[in-house]
C-alpha cells in the first residue's frame, strides 16, 4: 500500500530495560498481522531482537525499525534498547522520531528509565505518551503508577485508558475517549459492559483528563466550567492540540502478552501523534555555512538524513529518513558531509532482519540501502550538489567508561583494529585511541555491558578474541632540586677510541618543556658537540628514572667537560650526556606527577552526600556546586584520573542510574606518596617480567 507523508507516524519506544518495549512492539505487529506469531524475548524469537547477541543476552542492544500498518496509516515503530549502556541507540531513534512512547510497568511506575526517556524527548521537544504495561499481572497497581508519574512529571500527565477491575483482577480496559470498555476475545478486541463497581473510579479518571485538556482552548474551558460534557470529537482534538504543545501527556495501558490495549494504543497514536508534516523544521547548514531550516516537503528536492548503520562481514546497511522530496532506487545523490557523490542501489523497508524491496521512499518515511561507498551515520544525502545542505547530526552521550583492549593472541592487533573500525560505523557512541605513550589500544564506551558486547561481536563477526583490562595511567616525572653531575664515556677497543666528558647542571624549569643551555668556558667542550649533548638528553627524558615515565619541566645546562682531539665524537658526547642524566636525576629529588581531570557530575539533590563522600575517597577536591535542572545539582571537582577508571559504574550504582558526568584532563600535579609507591612497584615488576 502506498502512503503519503500525512499517513506516516514515526514513534520511538523508550524506557527502562525489562519494562516491555520489545513485547509491546511484538504485540503491535502480531495484532496488525505484520507477523504470524507472537514472539517472546525469553524465547529469543521476536522480530525486533534478532541479533545473536540480543538473543543470547535476552535484551535489546540495537534499535530496530518495525513498520506497523493500522487504520490506513503507517507507523514506523522504533524499538529502543532500555539499558543505559546503549543510550547511543536511543539518541539515534529520538533524532528521527516525531514522538515517543515511554514504557513503564504497573508495578514500577516512574522509574529511572522513564526519567531518562523524558529528558531525551525534552532535548527535541517531542510529543509523548506513556504506556503502562503488565496491568494484568499480580500486584499491578495502575492508580499508584499514574500518581507516581504525576509526581515526577507534573500535571500534564493524564489517563486516557484505564484498567477495568473485578476485585484484584484486570478483565479489560476503559477508554476515556471512546467512553467504552473493551476486553480480549481470543485475539480480538471487543466491547464489554462496565462493572458498576468501576463507575466512581472512571469518573475520577475522567475528571483528571477533562480538567487538563480543557486548558488547551477557551472553548473547551467554557464547557468544562459550565459542567457540560465535552463532545468526543472536541476531546480528541483537544488532546491532539495538548500533545503537540506538550501540555498533555496521555497515559495508556495494557498487556502486550494478551494484546489487551494494543489496538487502543495504535488508535491513539494515529489520532494524537503528529505526522512528519506537523514536525518542526530540521536545522541545517547550507553550502555557505549559513544556518537554514529544512521543512518536511513532499514536493521539495530530495534530502535524506542517515541515522543508523548496520555493519557485518558482508557489508553495511544504511538507514535513512527522507526529509524532503522522495528517494528512488538507483538515484544519484550527493553526500554533503563527505563532499562526495553517491549512487543509491536497491531501496528497502526493513522489519527486523526482513527487508522488502521498494522503488521509492517518500518524504517522512524511513528506508534503507546497502553498499554506499562513503556515507556514515549522521550524514546528509541530497539530490544535487548545487542545493546541498547538511542537516544537524546526532549528539551521542559522552563515552565515560574506558578500558584497554588487546587480542588474546599476539599478532592479531590489526584484525582487532579493523573489526573495531567496522563496529564503530554502526555504533559511533564508542571511541578507540591508540595511546603511543602507554602502547595500548584504549576503548571508551557507555558502560561495562557496552564494551562486553563489542568484544563479543569482535569474536562472532570478525573471528578475533580480545580481553579488556584497566588502561595504564600516563604519569609524568619531574625533579625538585638542582644538582651538578659528571657524565664521562671512555672506551678503547683498537684504532680510534670513544671519549666524551661533560658536567651538567639539572634543575626544575619554569615550564613543562625541556630547556637546554650551555655555559662552557675556554672551549672545554667544542661547540660542534653541543647538539649531540642536547640530543642525548632529549632521548633520555622520554624515560624517567623513577618509573619510566616521560620527564617534564627539566632544565639542563652544560657547564664544563673535556674532549680528546681524536677519540671524541658526537656519539661519545651523546652517550656521556645520557650517563650524566642517569647519575643526576636520582639525586635531584624526582617525583611522579599524575594527570588531574575536571569532573562535572550531575545528580539529584538526595545523592549529594554519597557522591561527595566518594569523591573525597578518590582524592578529589570539590571546586563548587551549581543548581542544574529541576531537583538536580552539578558538582564540580578536580580528581586524579588514575582513580576514575570505574567511576561510570560506581556513579550509576550510587544514584540508581540517575547521575551523569563529564571528565576532562586539565593538568599534571604531584601524586600522593601511596600512588607514587604503587606506580614504582608496578614498573619494577614489569621490568622483571620483561627480563
Amino acid at each position: 500500500m502506498a502512503y503519503t507523508t500525512n499517513d506516516i507516524r514515526n514513534i520511538c519506544l523508550l524506557g527502562h530495560g525489562g519494562d516491555g518495549k520489545t513485547s509491546l512492539a511484538e504485540s503491535m505487529l502480531y495484532l496488525t498481522k505484520g507477523t504470524d506469531r507472537l514472539g517472546k524475548t525469553s524465547d529469543g524469537n521476536t522480530v525486533s531482537d534478532y541479533d545473536a547477541e540480543e538473543i543470547k543476552r535476552g535484551i535489546s542492544i540495537s534499535s530496530t525499525v518495525l513498520p506497523v500498518e493500522y487504520g490506513g496509516k503507517k507507523i514506523n515503530v522504533i524499538d529502543v534498547p532500555g539499558y543505559f549502556d546503549f543510550d547511543g541507540e536511543a539518541v539515534q531513534a529520538v533524532r528521527v522520531a516525531e514522538a515517543g512512547i515511554i514504557c513503564v510497568t504497573a508495578k514500577g511506575g516512574a522509574d529511572v528509565g522513564a526519567e531518562k526517556a523524558w529528558k531525551n524527548l525534552n532535548k527535541r521537544s517531542l510529543p509523548r505518551m506513556i504506556y503502562v504495561s503488565k496491568v494484568d499481572e499480580d500486584h499491578a497497581n495502575y492508580g499508584a503508577a499514574l500518581q507516581g508519574l504525576k509526581d515526577v512529571f507534573g500535571i500534564s500527565i493524564v489517563p486516557v485508558t484505564v484498567p477495568v477491575m473485578e476485585g484484584d483482577t484486570c478483565v479489560g480496559l476503559y477508554s476515556l475517549v471512546t467512553r467504552k470498555a473493551y476486553k480480549m476475545d481470543k485475539n480480538n478486541c471487543v466491547e464489554m459492559p462496565v462493572p458498576a463497581s468501576m463507575e466512581d473510579a472512571i469518573a475520577e479518571y475522567n475528571d483528571m483528563l477533562v480538567e487538563t485538556v480543557a486548558g488547551v482552548s477557551e472553548d473547551l474551558m467554557m464547557l468544562y466550567l459550565e459542567g457540560e460534557e465535552i463532545p468526543q470529537a472536541d476531546l480528541i482534538e483537544g488532546i491532539k492540540t495538548g500533545v503537540r504543545s506538550l501540555d498533555v501527556v496521555p497515559v495508556v495501558c495494557g498487556s502486550a502478552f494478551t494484546g489487551l490495549g494494543t489496538e487502543l494504543l495504535l488508535k491513539n497514536i494515529v489520532d494524537f501523534m503528529p505526522s512528519p508534516l506537523e514536525a518542526a523544521p530540521e536545522k541545517a547548514v547550507d553550502g555557505s555555512d549559513n544556518e537554514v531550516e529544512v521543512k518536511y516537503d513532499p514536493a521539495g528536492k530530495p534530502i535524506a538524513f542517515v541515522f543508523k548503520t548496520l555493519s557485518d562481514q558482508f557489508g553495511k546497511s544504511t538507514f535513512f529518513k527522507v526529509i524532503s522530496g522522495s528517494v528512488k532506487s538507483d538515484m544519484p545523490m550527493f553526500n554533503t558531509n563527505r563532499d562526495s557523490a553517491e549512487k543509491l542501489g536497491k531501496l528497502a523497508v526493513s522489519k527486523g532482519k526482513t527487508k522488502t524491496d521498494v522503488s521509492e521512499v517518500v518524504c517522512g518515511d524511513i528506508g534503507s540501502v546497502t553498499k554506499l561507498a562513503v556515507t556514515k551515520t549522521g550524514d546528509t544525502l541530497c539530490g544535487d550538489k548545487g542545493s546541498a545542505v547538511a542537516v544537524k547530526g546526532i549528539e551521542y552521550p559522552w563515552a565515560c567508561y574506558t578500558m584497554a583492549i588487546a587480542p588474546k593472541t599476539k599478532g592479531q592487533e590489526e584484525k582487532v583494529a579493523t573489526g573495531l573500525a567496522r563496529l564503530n560505523e554502526e555504533d559511533p557512541s564508542f571511541t578507540v585511541v591508540n595511546n603511543a605513550e602507554t602502547k595500548q589500544m584504549v576503548i571508551s564506551g557507555l558502560g561495562d555491558i557496552h564494551l562486553a558486547v563489542i568484544c563479543s561481536k569482535l569474536k562472532t563477526r570478525f573471528g578475533v578474541e580480545v580481553e579488556l583490562f584497566p588502561a595504564k595511567v600516563a604519569y609524568r616525572e619531574k625533579i625538585r632540586k638542582k644538582v651538578k653531575v659528571q657524565g664521562r664515556h671512555k672506551k678503547q677497543s683498537g684504532g680510534h677510541g670513544q671519549f666524551g666528558d661533560v658536567w651538567i647542571e639539572f634543575e626544575p624549569a619554569d615550564t613543562d618543556e625541556f630547556e637546554f643551555a650551555e655555559q662552557v668556558f675556554g672551549g672545554a667542550v667544542p661547540k660542534n658537540f653541543f647538539p649531540a649533548v642536547e640530543k642525548g638528553l632529549r632521548d633520555c627524558i622520554t624515560k624517567g628514572v623513577l618509573a619510566g615515565y616521560p620527564v617534564v619541566g627539566l632544565k639542563a645546562t652544560l657547564v664544563d667537560g673535556s674532549y680528546h682531539p681524536v677519540d671524541s665524537s658526537e656519539m661519545a658526547f651523546k652517550t656521556a650526556a645520557s650517563l650524566a642524566y642517569k647519575a643526576g636525576l636520582p639525586q635531584a629529588m624526582p617525583v611522579l606527577l599524575e594527570p588531574i581531570g575536571e569532573l562535572k557530575v550531575t545528580i539529584p539533590d538526595n545523592y549529594m552526600g554519597d557522591v561527595i563522600g566518594d569523591l573525597n575517597k578518590r582524592g578529589g577536591r570539590i571546586m563548587g556546586m551549581n543548581p542544574g535542572e529541576k531537583g538536580q545539582q552539578i558538582v564540580e571537582a578536580e580528581v586524579p584520573m588514575g582513580d576514575m577508571s570505574s567511576y561510570a559504574i560506581d556513579l550509576r550504582s550510587m544514584t540508581q542510574g540517575r547521575g551523569s558526568f563529564t571528565f576532562q584532563f586539565v593538568r599534571y600535579e604531584e601524586a600522593s606518596a601511596a600512588t607514587q609507591q604503587k606506580a614504582i612497584e608496578e614498573y619494577k615488576a614489569s621490568q622483571t617480567d620483561d627480563e
